[in-house]
């Protein structure tokens, strides 16, 4: 039996049992090696590093790592991309958030694509009054 990491073309890293080589080319070829997350058939293997284990060492963190280090950098370049688009196509009213919000949702102020800061308290009080509001993804510069 040999285990192998697969990728598929939508970027979802997963892991499959064979019992050798020949067998995951020849269910690859026949469409039966699906990606578990979206089902797309268009998978490869990832890159491996061998884990050569002796005593009483264990092994590095291996392929596994790897992916998770690519998943942790796409997802980071995906939460970047967007708060590009939600920065270039919004106004930043700052601290006054609670309030333009709220005037907005009263019809004291014309409706329009805003960003701001608003405290955690502040912000349910603002989505139990029925104010559309969603908390922007923050990466880990934004935190230093």
């Amino acid at each position: 039996m040999i285990k192998y990491a697969l990728g598929c073309a939508e970027g979802h890293g997963f892991e499959s049992w064979f019992p050798d080589s020949a067998a995951y080319d020849r269910q690859r070829d026949g469409g039966l090696v699906a990606c578990p997350e979206c089902g797309s058939t268009a998978v490869e293997k990832a890159i491996m590093a061998p884990a050569v284990v002796g005593g009483d060492r264990a092994a590095p963190g291996g392929s596994e790592g790897a992916l998770l280090d690519d998943r942790r950098r796409e997802a980071r370049e995906s939460v970047a991309r967007l708060r590009q688009e939600i920065e270039a196509n919004t106004d930043d009213v700052g601290a006054k958030f609670p309030a333009v919000a709220r005037a907005m949702h009263a019809g004291d102020e014309p409706e329009r694509a805003i960003r701001g800061r608003a405290s955690p308290d502040a912000a349910r009080a603002l989505i139990e009054e029925g104010v559309g509001v969603l908390p922007i993804p923050a990466l880990a510069d934004d935190m230093n």
